[in-house]
């Protein structure tokens, strides 16, 4: 482990020195992640990307990508396409992006799963704001919007978020 790790622990993210509370997944953690499940993966992931909303924020690293308006998630584990960023329209199961409420203006990605998705293991683990203290996700981590604004900025391409 390294400074620049994301280390989750039963107390929060530990980065760079400091604990920052969080949430995890409904299904609490898990090392045989499936699809669904609402489980945090155990593991070592590699952070792999970074979206932004550029309506709501400024660009947090030079290195992050705008979401759009047609911009969607696919989780269907049939689709050629399962676990990547795809466009509008798109007739499969999906997640919006670009959401009315502010839980994805920012967004994180781990390579849980990516760039070759295995159908059933789920799909992607963000790092993305929480809906409130201990409301838990469907299998990523939540933080307070000032924590992950905070953060972002000091995310290397190097960072690993570490879920023991």
């Amino acid at each position: 482990m390294t400074p620049d790790d994301l280390v989750l622990t039963p107390i929060g993210l530990r980065f760079q020195g400091r604990l920052y509370p969080c949430s995890i997944g409904k299904g609490g953690l898990n090392g045989q992640k499936r699809e669904g499940d609402g489980a945090t993966p155990k593991g070592v992931h590699k952070i792999v990307g970074m979206l932004y909303r550029p309506d709501r924020l400024a660009c947090p690293v030079s290195w992050a990508v705008p979401i759009g308006p047609g911009d969607l998630w696919s989780d269907d584990p049939a689709a050629g396409d399962y676990n990547t960023m795809v466009r509008a329209p798109y007739p499969h199961s999906h997640e919006m992006l670009r959401r009315a409420d502010s839980l994805y203006d920012l967004v994180i990605l781990t390579n849980w799963n990516w760039p070759h998705a295995v159908a059933g293991r789920g799909s992607a683990i963000f790092i993305h704001q929480w809906r409130r203290p201990g409301y838990p996700t469907e299998g990523c981590i939540g933080l307070r919007r000032a924590d992950l604004h905070a953060i972002a900025p000091m995310i290397r391409q190097r960072t690993r978020l570490i879920v023991a």
